[in-house]
């Protein structure tokens, strides 16, 4: 019997375990970019290419590190950026691959360039050019110490 809870107790840790998982900046640079024209905006615009490594944790809660972004003074879009808010994607140091667009609930109360860990379901955003191309849904925040 001892030996039959131990193994459920295994099986339910390495199920806890995987719930979620953690993505790198470097997965995440791992992109390759074609230009299409958008008639609606009579622009060309970067298309991306995902790696088949990201793909595939498309849906799936997924766990990254980066520097809170609230750059919207409405308070209606918040970025996970790569680089802290002087040298982001915006200010022309790194791609767009270097910025998540972040999704919440309910409206964080976090100082911008705060180091944050958050969790979201990933969306792969390949043709809305009013989005960022990674998105994660339903984020929540995890403060680093």
């Amino acid at each position: 019997m001892k030996n039959k809870i131990i193994i459920a107790f295994i099986l339910l840790l390495n199920m806890v375990t995987f719930a979620q998982q953690k993505v790198t900046w470097k997965d995440l640079a791992k992109i390759e970019y074609t230009d299409k024209f958008f008639p609606a905006y009579g622009e060309t615009f970067l298309f991306p290419e995902f790696s088949d490594a990201i793909v595939a944790t498309e849906g799936e809660l997924v766990s990254i590190t980066g520097y809170f972004l609230n750059v919207d003074p409405r308070g209606k879009l918040f970025i996970l950026s790569k680089g802290p808010m002087s040298s982001c994607f915006f200010c022309g140091v790194g791609g767009p691959e270097t910025a998540i667009e972040l999704q919440f609930k309910t409206k964080p109360n976090i100082k911008t360039d705060t180091v944050v860990t958050i969790t979201g379901k990933l969306k792969l955003n390949k043709m809305d050019i009013e989005h960022f191309n990674y998105i994660l849904t339903d984020c929540k925040v995890t403060l680093k110490q």
